[in-house]
This record gives C-alpha cells, structure tokens and sequence, in this order.
C-alpha cells in the first residue's frame, strides 16, 4: 500500500458575507497517496476549489473561518502552523496551477526571469544559474526553443504554451504535490489532452502526487488514479477512477456521467442534470441534492447521508445505500457500466478509463 502524503480531517470552511454566513466546504475528509493522481470533480460551486486552496492557505484571511478540521502533512496541521513556517511549504513543498495563467503570470517580467525568480527564492541558487534552471525547465514541460522562449513575455504566448510556463514555474521548486486548478477549462480538447498527458507524465518522472480540480469528469478519466466527487461542500462519492466511472452509485455522479458527451451519442440534445445547485447561505435540511434528485427518498429531505462503504476503496454518500433502502434502477448508461465494469473485474474483456471516455472529452 502506497505511504500517505497529506491528509485532509473533516475540513469545514465558512466565508462571511455581508449576505451572511456561507459554508463552503463541509466536513471533507481524503488521503493523498504517494505518487498518485486525485481527481476532485463537481459543478461550480461545489467547494471543491476552496478546500484545495486552503491545503496551501492562500484563501482570503479577512472573511475566511476554518471551523473545523486539519492538514496533515509531513507530521504538522497547516492549518494551525505559523505564516512563516507556511512559506516554506507553499510554493515549495506544495505547488499550485491555476486555472487562468494570464492572470497568475506578471505580464511586466519575461517568463524565464519569473522562474528563476521562484528558484532564486526557494533553492537560494544565484541568478546565472537560476535562469538555466528555467530555462531547463521549460524543456522540460515541451516548451520549444527555451533559450529563446525564456525571453519573451506571457502575451507572446498561446493559453497552451502560457499553461505550460505555469507548469514550469510550479516545479521550480520540485515539490511533492502539485495542485491544478481546472488548468485545461480555457483550453481546445486537443491542448487539453496534451497538457494532461504532460502532467501526468511529469508526476512520473518527478514522483510527484497531484491533485487535479476540475467539473468534467471525461477530462480526468485516464489521468486519475481515484476520484472524489463534490457537491455542495461535501464529498458525495469517492473511489478509484474504475469506480467511480464504471460502477457509481451516487446519483449525483449518475448526472455527471450522464451529462458526458459522446461521439456516440444519437440524440440532439444532451442530458443535463435539472435544477440548480443549493444556496450555501441557507442550505435545505437532509441531502443537499435531493430537490435534483428524481430518484430521492423520503429520507433524503430530512437526513443528511452518511459514506456508506462499497468496497475498501469506495465510499458514496446515498440513502439508496442503506439496507432498507428500496432498489431503484439506474440509467441505462449506468447499467451500461456496471456490466463494463463485471466484465473487467472477471477478466473477460480489456477495459480502459482513456478509451472510453475519451470521446466523451472530445465530443
């Protein structure tokens, strides 16, 4: 079993707004493997961005309540550590990629300059060599000519080629988790798939872990080791990315998968799951998702689910789940995948996450 290298305890967050008090994050609680790809998914809203930021602590402090939880990570609670001892984790223990590089990079200096300026800091390297360290990097995540590309400044970029400057930057310092933040969402599908694929490929040779924040569950498929689900502040469904695509149980996760365009897809119109997400400012009593959910049981509007376990990897937060819970049938698309994912798991036909969802990506 891979070792632990960061784990997140009943993490709760609220902002206060002259509107009054949102919760955020409610309650969320992971382990992050080492080496591995956690893929956090929900719609926006959904929290999954707040509790990422707050790993490094870069939320706004004026309006932001840590109510409750911890940040484990090398043996300390972040969250309870001073902002000098945060500085030296953030950045260069742990990494974050955003999802708009025109808006993180400083249009004033030249790429090359900005990275060095991260090593200069970190590593304490001198200026010379800071610079053919960047510059080092920059071939590193494919980026052509870096001699020359590390003089130029971000608007002489494409979004593809000013993502991968960004990758660059957060591994300045070789940190041992990189954070991206829906880094592909500006993106056409086929920069996206070459900006995971780098990703990916850069985790293995650097044996980073990552967690990757995105709405599109197609996105991840074939780059995410486990998935966790998101919705209205809380983890609704969490397990290997098999799983979760192949053998859901959320219903909210059924939407999601369900939402996916394919190239197969006979229909004009395109499922899409009804209603809107909940107001934080005043969350309904029960399941969050209940008032969406066609398949939502008394229960669900006046108890909120707890994970109930479906393997040792696979947890979802469903009343459906519970033994006296009646059967329900799924989508057809879910049944679809629950026999893909029999079939897998008794050996009788290869089953890919890239293959099949990759149309869904591209469609």
């Amino acid at each position: 079993m891979k070792e632990t290298i960061l784990s997140v305890k009943n993490l709760t967050i609220s902002f206060h707004t002259l509107d009054g008090k949102i919760s955020a994050v409610q309650g969320v609680t992971f382990d992050l493997k080492k080496g591995e790809t956690l893929a956090i998914v929900g719609e926006s809203g959904s929290g999954k961005s707040v509790a990422m930021k707050a790993i490094n602590r870069v939320l706004p402090k004026d309006n932001t309540l840590y109510e409750d939880g911890e940040i484990i990570y090398e043996g300390r609670n972040l969250l309870s550590i001073s902002e000098g001892e945060m500085e030296k984790v953030r950045g260069k223990k742990i990494a974050m990629i955003f999802q708009d590089p025109m808006t993180s990079l400083n249009p004033t200096m030249t790429v090359g300059m900005q990275i060095a300026e991260s090593i200069i800091k970190h590593q304490k390297m001198v200026k010379n060599e800071a610079i053919k360290e960047a510059i080092n990097l920059m071939r590193l995540v494919g980026i052509r000519e870096p001699e020359t590309s590390s003089q130029n400044y971000p608007h002489q970029f494409s979004g593809g080629m000013r993502q991968r400057v960004m990758i660059a930057l957060s591994l300045a310092c070789k940190p041992d988790i990189l954070i991206a933040d829906e880094p592909t969402t500006a993106l056409d599908v086929t920069i996206q798939a070459q900006i995971l694929d780098l990703i990916d490929e850069l985790k293995q040779k650097l044996h980073m872990s990552v967690i990757f924040i995105t709405h599109d569950l197609g996105v991840v498929a074939h780059v995410a080791d486990r998935v966790a689900v998101m919705y209205a502040g809380k983890i609704v469904e969490i397990g290997t990315a098999e799983e979760v695509f192949y053998y859901p149980q959320n219903p909210y996760t059924w939407g999601l998968i369900c939402s996916m365009p394919s190239i197969d897809t006979k229909d004009t119109t395109l499922y899409s799951i009804p209603g809107a997400p909940p107001n934080l400012l005043n969350m309904p009593k029960g399941d969050a998702f209940a008032p969406r959910n066609s398949y939502a049981l008394a229960i669900d509007f006046e108890e909120k689910p707890p994970l109930f376990k479906v393997s040792e990897s696979h947890y979802a937060a469903t009343w459906l789940l519970h033994p006296s819970a009646p059967k329900v049938i799924p989508p057809a698309e879910i049944l679809r995948r629950y026999d893909i994912f029999k079939a897998f798991y008794e050996n009788k036909e290869e089953v890919s996450v890239y293959d099949e969802c990759t149309a869904c990506s591209a469609g």
